[in-house]
């Protein structure tokens, strides 16, 4: 077996985007920010930052589209927030979330998607439950990471810490189990998962 035809293998892509034009993709893309914005009102508010099943679906973007789609996809919902349509927790809109506590969680966002694409594109998906549930796990640590310090630089380390990071750890393992779950049912789906 080349080394070739084992990366396609490996290659997690279970909705064929790989092979689709550029017109599919682009429907893709907007149906991805569709679901991202259907997935940000599904939230339990708090203060400073809302919980929300966002990771989960940027998570899920990343690996079910890529890494480069992913990241498109993500970027584009972004934009679309930015000019004002209520996309976000909340259905917020415009400059401002950009600019207050949750600016560091969005700036993550297509960094983690695209870190989770890349991971499915490796084989870090699908039958590979353990290492699907570490790639999201790891996307959701690095949000909180990411997120977690820009609110530390607002509002102080320790307050940081409470409001933005340590509530949301149990969430982001719960939802990187789901995660990994759903991904395996889909690659399984797809006829490609491993029986033994």
């Amino acid at each position: 077996m080349s080394l070739l035809h084992h990366h396609e293998e490996a290659t997690f892509d279970p909705l064929r985007l790989a092979q689709r034009s550029l017109v599919v993709k682009a429907a893709f893309v907007l149906a991805g920010t569709l679901a991202l914005a259907l997935a940000s009102q599904i939230s339990v508010p708090m203060v400073p930052v809302p919980i929300t099943m966002q990771t989960f679906a940027i998570t899920m973007i990343g690996a079910l589209y890529g890494w480069r789609l992913g990241a498109i996809t993500i970027l584009a919902w972004l934009g679309e927030a930015m000019v004002g349509f209520p996309v976000l927790a909340g259905g917020a809109g415009g400059m401002a979330p950009f600019m207050g506590p949750t600016a560091g969680y969005l700036v993550s966002f297509p960094i983690i998607g695209a870190l989770v694409g890349w991971l499915a594109e490796r084989g870090w998906s699908g039958d590979r439950v353990v290492r699907s549930f570490l790639a999201h796990l790891s996307a959701n640590i690095l949000c909180l990471a990411i997120g977690g310090a820009w609110l530390a630089a607002l509002i102080g380390a320790e307050k940081g810490w409470l409001l933005g990071v340590a509530p949301f750890i149990l969430g982001a393992v719960l939802k990187s189990a789901l995660a990994a779950a759903v991904l395996k049912t889909a690659q399984v789906y797809s006829g490609k998962a491993k029986l033994n």
